[in-house]
């Protein structure tokens, strides 16, 4: 059976518009390339070796971020979180429910780190640094968790959550620019004026 090589590939932009020959070798199909270059006027990079690498690869566009669809996702689990917990208050004591969202969150986590374990990607890192942030981090979503359970359980509508969020939304920009050195693109001062607004809009 006849077989197909493609040898000496580079992932970068390819210019010759006509790089790649065709010709029959006893039982093989061999293509070979003859130019392969990278230089500014050079088009979008093609990547011919992408089936062969990590199947988790990111990737990227000139439309959106990197990250992008991984905040997509985490705004939708985030709103599932709330309406979860408005459903709970009704039915569940602060302290309990707020235990059970957070053992159940750690569960998830762990399995998570089990997937990573027996996959073979495990690559955490550890640091004291790290731990502690990380159990402030906890300290903070407990303590938040307990709080938005009180907010239903005193009769607060769901809708409040958005102007909630959005207060945190605002703190997390400003903080982001002052203490992380994120540049203050006019994209990002608009979502803090917008999540200002809403704030108030939502405030009743």
């Amino acid at each position: 059976m006849s077989k197909l090589a493609i040898r000496d590939v580079e992932h970068d932009s390819i210019v010759d518009l006509c790089p790649v020959s065709v010709m029959w070798e006893e039982d093989k199909l061999c293509i070979p390339v003859d130019e392969v270059f990278d230089k500014p006027r050079a088009g979008n990079s093609v990547h011919l070796n992408f089936l062969a690498s990590d199947p988790f690869h990111e990737l990227h566009s000139c439309f959106v971020a990197a990250w992008f669809w991984y905040a997509v996702i985490a705004a939708i689990l985030y709103g599932a979180h709330q309406i979860f917990t408005r459903l709970a208050a009704e039915r569940i004591g602060e302290g309990l429910g707020g235990f059970v969202v957070e053992a159940s969150a750690a569960l998830s986590i762990l399995i998570y780190l089990a997937f990573l374990w027996i996959g073979g990607r495990w690559s955490q890192k550890f640091s004291i640094p790290g731990f502690n942030y990380s159990l402030l981090t906890g300290i903070c979503v407990g303590a938040g968790t307990i709080t938005f359970f009180l907010l239903f359980q005193k009769g607060g509508p769901l809708s409040s959550v958005p102007a909630i969020l959005a207060g945190g939304a605002a703190i997390m920009a400003i903080a982001g620019i002052l203490f992380f050195r994120e540049p203050p693109s006019w994209q990002r001062i608009v979502g803090v004026a917008f999540a200002i607004v809403g704030l108030f809009l939502l405030r009743k």
